[in-house]
């Protein structure tokens, strides 16, 4: 998945892969197999790649050992992590132990709502692992039009995708081309 991501910000930035190589001094040759997912770049390669691209490191190193599958490629994944976005944190409430069965975790974030209600109740905390991509019936934390959801993420056929609350006096919504939408992170179980 790293490869996709620095394939699509190096063409979003207008970017030659001949232009990368060269403000990074890597062989074009090895860049268009970290591109093809051929192999994983060096964490030194990596920061000079993000740095040459003027993007931020952590985000895209979430994605270093994440692998796209049939599912996550229709719905287009890579089209919808957020790789020069952080989540900004309105307050701190210290530390919570992390279960060992969840490696990945990155922080833990509390539940402002009881949409998701019976699975995350308000004020519970859900761990989350940032720029995984989903599979259908994965939930996750997203962007959506400026405002932070938990949801169920449901994909269909021809890559629709649907974010569905458990708890029914909550409406799902169906994703169109236009709606400004990211996924933040995996929440882990």
């Amino acid at each position: 998945m790293i490869g996709d991501m620095i394939a699509k910000v190096r063409k979003e930035k207008g970017i030659t892969k001949t232009e990368l190589a060269r403000l990074t001094d890597i062989n074009i040759g090895h860049l268009t197999h970290i591109e093809k997912g051929e192999r994983n770049p060096s964490h030194k390669a990596l920061k000079n790649i993000c740095k040459a691209l003027d993007v931020p490191y952590q985000q895209l190193m979430y994605t270093y050992d994440k692998n796209i599958n049939e599912e996550q490629e229709s719905y287009k994944v890579v089209n919808h992590i957020a790789y020069n976005k952080v989540l900004a944190v309105d307050n701190i409430g210290g530390f919570i132990n992390c279960p060992s069965n969840l490696p990945s975790s990155a922080i833990a974030i509390k539940v402002n709502d009881d949409s998701m209600e019976p699975s995350f109740s308000k004020d519970s905390y859900i761990f989350v692992e940032f720029n995984s991509p989903l599979n259908s019936k994965d939930i996750g934390l997203f962007s959506y039009n400026n405002e932070i959801l938990i949801r169920k993420f449901i994909v269909r056929k021809g890559g629709k995708i649907i974010l569905r609350p458990e708890n029914k006096e909550y409406e799902e919504i169906t994703l169109t081309e236009n709606d400004d939408f990211y996924i933040i992170a995996k929440v882990l179980k």
